[in-house]
């Protein structure tokens, strides 16, 4: 089997199955990035409506990368699909990047949505629309690589999927990605900068003109979400049980 159907396949299982069998999941991956967006654009009379566009992208990001961890958990532990892949062809590179593509589709209408919004209320340049794409593939790989390592330990779905929304919560809920992050008072704005999403958001707000971020601060960050995901990576690479 070459490699471009075994990408086909993963993204057949996981992806394109449960969009044809159970339609109704996919009202989640619509509702939970709008509904913050519509909270915040009632609470600031609208003036949020930008910010709130490019924070619902990065909680689609990471909440897509997040629910493979659950899938790979089901997949793994019910239907033992791992054994079958890891004593076939199929590298782990292989199948990780197949999942994770299923998960973009999967998650297409959310962003599909918020791409027409924020074509209608986010004025960007070229080059800092293309900044904006590169900052949300860094959380998507991001959040997939934990998603994946969280997933190889997981022996449950129960506690993939709590393990999951713990970390959707403290990545994409609670971090100052829906609103700028001056808002949050000084004392308090250092707790924020311990989630990866902020420096995200910032570099977000910053190509959208809603924040004016020194280039000190732009460079710095920058080579957290870079570094971060390298590690990620690499921790994945040594760290993760695949074949046990």
């Amino acid at each position: 089997m070459s490699r471009q159907s075994q990408l086909l396949a993963a993204i057949l299982v996981n992806a394109v199955y449960e969009m044809q069998n159970y339609p109704i999941v996919l009202i989640n991956t619509v509702i939970s990035p709008l509904s913050f967006l519509l909270l915040i654009v009632f609470v600031s009379n609208g003036a949020l409506i930008g910010v709130g566009i490019m924070g619902g992208f990065i909680m689609s990001m990471f909440s897509a990368g997040m629910a493979l961890q659950a899938d790979l958990t089901h997949l793994k532990n019910d239907f033992k699909l791992q054994d079958m892949i890891v004593s076939s062809p199929t590298s782990q590179s292989t199948y990780m990047f197949g999942m994770a593509l299923a998960e973009i589709i999967y998650a297409l209408p959310a962003l599909v949505t918020l791409s027409i919004l924020g074509f209608i209320f986010v004025k960007m340049t070229v080059l800092a629309l293309l900044g904006f794409i590169i900052v949300l593939l860094l959380i998507f790989l991001m959040s997939v690589v934990i998603g994946f390592i969280f997933s190889t330990f997981s022996s449950d779905i129960v506690q993939s999927f709590s393990f999951s929304r713990l970390l959707s919560t403290l990545f994409a809920t609670i971090p100052p990605i829906y609103y700028p992050i001056t808002y949050i008072p000084l004392p308090y704005r250092y707790i924020a900068y311990l989630s990866p999403t902020t420096y995200a958001a910032q570099l977000s707000h910053n190509f959208g003109g809603y924040l004016e971020l020194p280039i000190p601060m732009i460079i710095f960050s920058w080579l957290v979400l870079i570094v971060l995901t390298l590690f990620l990576f690499v921790l994945s690479a040594k760290r993760s049980k695949w074949r046990e």
